[in-house]
């Protein structure tokens, strides 16, 4: 059976969905947890599964508004996680979300995008 989470976002969190029949995760919201480690475990431990596995095209929507210096590294680590394991069969492509006015998420957006090589990183701005 395949993964599939799916938890609403509260104050400190975001909006999770993952579904692993649908090759497709998201992340929508905000994030500065105390605990974003601990907030993100299963997901972690998930998408470390997931990524060994055999898939064809995997799809990662991130549309924080803000975020943490705590999400701030564990976001770039899933991001060059995935970067390490994207490859001509295993295509992943990454859509950051935000807006022309959040110019923090457009820069970091802009940062991410020159640590990755493999995957495909749309920075998509409305």
């Amino acid at each position: 059976m395949a993964f599939r989470l799916e938890r609403e976002k509260a104050t400190s969190t975001p909006y999770v969905f993952i579904d692993e029949e649908k090759n497709y995760m998201k992340l929508e919201g905000r994030c500065f947890h105390e605990n974003v480690a601990g907030f993100f475990k299963d997901v972690n431990d998930w998408l470390d599964s997931y990524l060994a596995s055999d898939f064809g095209t995997f799809t990662f929507d991130c549309a924080i508004s803000y975020f943490n210096s705590s999400t701030t590294k564990l976001l770039l680590n899933m991001l060059m996680k995935m970067d390490k394991y994207a490859s001509k069969e295993k295509k992943i492509i990454v859509n950051w979300l935000t807006t022309e006015d959040n110019e923090i998420m457009v820069e970091c957006g802009e940062d991410f995008r020159e640590d990755l090589n493999n995957l495909q990183f749309n920075l998509i701005i409305t």
